[in-house]
């Protein structure tokens, strides 16, 4: 699945685990979620739309 958040964090010039520390999750997770590696569960994508003030689907793009 493709995301924007490694643009919406360099943005706020949060490095991944400063992220991980808002999210309660780990660094490891949130690499993973950036290079597409896993998909956060819909809490999960719902708290990371809310913590930048978009939505799940401005942030997630499924791939064909």
């Amino acid at each position: 699945m493709k995301n924007s958040i490694r643009v919406l964090r360099a943005e706020r010039r949060w490095t991944q685990a400063d992220l991980a520390k808002e999210l309660g999750v780990s660094r490891n997770s949130v690499n993973a979620i950036e290079n597409g590696k896993y998909d956060p569960s819909l809490p999960l994508a719902l708290r990371i739309a809310g913590l930048f003030g978009k939505t799940v689907e401005e942030i997630f793009e499924a791939e064909a």
